[in-house]
């Protein structure tokens, strides 16, 4: 496993089109697609809750892992942001390749 796609959900979009702009910059990243708005449904502090947020599909590799979530962390306006990182089992290697390159290259 050498590529993820990390999951995570902003409550605005300019928020969320903010941070994937400095994971793109800090070459943290190499694709980052926004969808929304979204309807999310939780528990928050023992009460359901809901609320429109924008889900970001950011993708990277692992070993980049550790600097994205630092990077969430620090900007993301949640308490607890949903930060989830999932494998990319298999790509077409021609994809698979640009995203190598494209996390590689200096920022």
């Amino acid at each position: 496993m050498t590529h993820l796609v990390v999951l995570c959900t902003f409550g605005k979009r300019e928020e969320a089109e903010r941070i994937s702009r400095l994971l793109l910059q800090k070459r943290l990243c190499a694709c980052i697609q926004i969808v929304g708005p979204i309807k999310s449904v939780y528990l928050w502090k023992g009460q359901e809750e809901e609320s429109e947020e924008w889900l970001c599909l950011m993708k990277t590799s692992y070993k980049l892992y550790k600097e994205v979530e630092a990077l969430l962390v620090k900007e993301h306006s949640y308490e607890v942001p949903e930060i989830i990182a999932l494998p990319i089992l298999m790509g077409s290697p021609s994809y698979i390749k640009w995203l190598e390159e494209e996390l590689t290259k200096e920022g």
